[in-house]
């Protein structure tokens, strides 16, 4: 099994990524991803108030998590999932299959069986 992707934090890093990375969307959410030098996958949650009060957000961006740890992200990409405010009513399994399919769309899934 792929090891977790580890997490986006410094501001500077979602800048370039959002500056420099190619994207994909979906009515649900949309993802960011530019290729790195970096020896692991990295992965950001940008949630805005749009989608709603702080609790709504942090249960999004925690489901967001559990999505994101069960693929198996190829290293060396920065990736911000960005959801849209229907991604807060949707169920977990449209989202989840909304993430694999943008993530295949922009080749940062890997392709070994895990």
């Amino acid at each position: 099994m792929a090891p977790a992707p580890e997490r986006l934090r410094a501001s500077r890093d979602f800048a370039a990524v959002m500056r420099g990375g190619r994207r994909t969307r979906h009515p649900l959410l949309t993802i960011v991803a530019r290729r790195t030098d970096g020896e692991a996958a990295r992965i950001g949650f940008a949630t805005s108030k749009r989608v709603g009060g702080a609790v709504e957000r942090n249960r999004v961006k925690r489901q967001l998590r559990v999505m994101t740890r069960a693929l198996s992200w190829r290293a060396g990409y920065d990736v911000v999932l960005i959801p849209q405010p229907s991604c807060a009513s949707a169920r977990f399994d449209e989202i989840a299959r909304a993430i694999e399919q943008m993530g295949e769309r922009l080749g940062l899934l890997s392709t070994e069986d895990a």
